[in-house]
């Protein structure tokens, strides 16, 4: 082997130990990044905006995965956590999924029932209205006859919601009067209050909710619950 030749061995042994040593330094610096972050856990996302009191479910929410040390105490890493849950406020697009962000679904109690009624929702519902919430519901009638005065009626006080429904747009025409968009509801009552909403639904010229304040018990009284204009004079 000339010189030439030995030389050139030397430079390839140099350039492999070169590649080694920087091979070894990634690795170092991988393992002290490592050691620093920690392991990783699942954690879930928002994969769009989801409108406070709305039901949750697995096909909302998109897996990512982070250091388990960056994630807060409260982040949720099963989504069997949104199982009959709602969103107790507005969830954004992109937002980290936490447990204190959902709350249980209202449910039926025992000798309740379920009923459900569309709502304007310009004038019935407003984005107030929320599952959980409690409103009197109240019912607006016409007189028997011409010379009866019209009347507005407390069907149900304190009626407790327990879903709010999407916005629907109906479709309109030039001979059709009455809400541009409307919001089904769901109660939870009793079997004398869903007659009461049934009837008001079916026969009352229009039917509207009134959010009651949290923590109100008391309802209105008998002189409360019916209202005439003939009653202000």
């Amino acid at each position: 082997m000339n010189s030439r030749q030995r030389r050139g061995v030397i430079l390839l042994i140099l350039s492999v130990l070169c590649a080694l040593g920087a091979f070894a330094g990634v690795l170092t610096v991988i393992g002290d990044v490592n050691s620093k972050v920690g392991p990783e856990v699942v954690a879930y996302r928002a994969k769009g905006d989801i409108a406070p009191y709305s039901p949750l479910n697995a096909g909302q929410f998109e897996e990512i995965r982070m250091p388990k040390r960056w994630l807060s105490a409260t982040a949720v890493t099963d989504l069997g956590a949104v199982r009959d849950k709602i969103a107790l406020t507005t969830l954004r697009k992109g937002s980290l999924l936490q447990s204190d962000m959902v709350v249980d679904k209202p449910q039926l109690q025992a000798g309740e029932q379920e009923i459900a009624i569309m709502i304007d929702a310009a004038t019935g519902v407003a984005g107030k209205i929320y599952s959980g919430a409690k409103v009197n519901i109240i019912a607006t009638f016409k007189g028997a006859k011409d010379t009866d005065p019209a009347r507005a009626v407390i069907i149900v006080a304190n009626a407790r919601v327990i879903n709010v429904g999407k916005l629907t747009s109906l479709d309109k025409d030039s001979s059709r009067t009455g809400p541009a968009e409307v919001v089904p509801i769901t109660f939870a009552l009793n079997t004398k209050d869903t007659q009461r909403v049934a009837y008001a639904e079916s026969f009352a010229a229009h039917v509207r909710l009134a959010l009651v304040a949290p923590g109100t018990e008391s309802v209105p009284g008998p002189s409360e619950r019916t209202y005439t204009l003939d009653g202000d004079k």
